[in-house]
């Protein structure tokens, strides 16, 4: 008696750490959903620094090691559901970061992932828009909201604010009532200024820690001797967010003696934030910059494009037509 074959599907994997170049196309097998999961036909996946800093030291953000599928963000439809499920149908269009920081293979033609990793997708939104998002959405949601609670009013600080997180983060404090202040090279000040943005420092012409006073919240996106630096910003009492992992640099001990909080944020999976975002989509408070599109099978060239650190916005790749 034959078994019926696996269902098959394309992927990008890598077997090894490495350049752009370790990324290949594949076919492997189809996932199918357990129980609680959905199983999601992926129309667009959107790339982020985490992806080329996974790639390039080879472990992914929780210790795994390849082979693996790199990505987290992830917009389609979906294609059917587990046990227990009952948020979702197939059919519906979904945007979300499933499993991070846990393998979750969003450079594929399908995933599958608890059903509260994804959200509905805004109507308002492609899946290019959709798969641009989540990961960076949610992490300034979680990061300005959820850690440093901004009110209205507060005075908060965006390093690399036209960044696929800074320019959202942008918007999410200003949606706040926030005044915000960012960083950015000149030519980007236009596009950040139609954000909302209330004041901006070109950091290649001017000391933002001599510029920039008196603030409540300091969003760093960058790391380094930035986390340092960032805290002469701040106000007794005021808040510094890195999402960048914590080493030797991190100013703990500074920061108890300018009498501020300075802490590290690792986004997680977010129903209810993404709920948020999408609140804040449909009212036309929040609107994701798309730098680049391209297929999944040129994953490679959009490692080496975001490497540049040059992009306004995001970098996606599209799956399914």
């Amino acid at each position: 008696m034959s078994q019926t074959p696996v269902p098959q599907m394309r992927a990008i994997s890598q077997d090894t750490a490495g350049g752009p170049e370790v990324l290949k196309m594949i076919t492997t097998d189809r996932p199918v959903p357990g129980p609680t999961e959905i199983l999601v036909r992926v129309h667009a996946a959107g790339v982020n620094p985490v992806d080329w800093k996974t790639r390039a030291r080879g472990t992914l953000v929780n210790g795994a090691t390849p082979p693996f599928t790199p990505g987290f963000d992830v917009s389609g439809v979906v294609e059917a559901v587990g046990a227990g499920v009952t948020l979702f149908e197939p059919g519906d269009r979904v945007f979300g970061m499933p499993r991070f920081p846990h393998p979750a293979g969003a450079y594929a033609e399908y995933v599958t992932a608890p059903t509260r990793h994804f959200a509905p997708l805004p109507a308002g939104l492609d899946h290019v828009q959709g798969a641009a998002l989540p990961l960076a959405a949610l992490t300034a949601w979680q990061a300005l909201v959820d850690t440093a609670d901004i009110q209205p009013g507060a005075r908060v600080l965006v390093h690399a604010a036209a960044g696929g997180v800074g320019h959202l983060a942008v918007q999410i404090a200003k949606a706040r009532g926030a005044y915000v202040i960012g960083t950015a090279r000149e030519a980007k000040h236009e596009f950040l200024r139609g954000l909302g943005a209330d004041e901006l420092v070109d950091y290649t012409q001017q000391d933002f820690a001599e510029a920039v006073r008196e603030v409540d919240v300091v969003l760093d996106t960058i790391g380094g001797d930035y986390w340092a630096r960032s805290l002469c910003t701040l106000r007794p009492g005021g808040t510094l967010v890195s999402i960048v992992p914590p080493d030797d640099e991190f100013p703990s001990a500074q920061a108890r003696e300018a009498q501020v909080r300075a802490v590290f944020v690792l986004v997680e999976p977010d129903h209810s934030g993404l709920r948020a975002v999408s609140e804040l989509v449909d009212e036309g408070k929040l609107r994701v910059a798309v730098d680049t599109v391209l297929p999944l099978d040129e994953a490679a060239k959009a490692h080496a494009l975001g490497e540049t650190d040059r992009t306004t916005g995001k970098i996606v790749l599209t799956v399914a037509p």
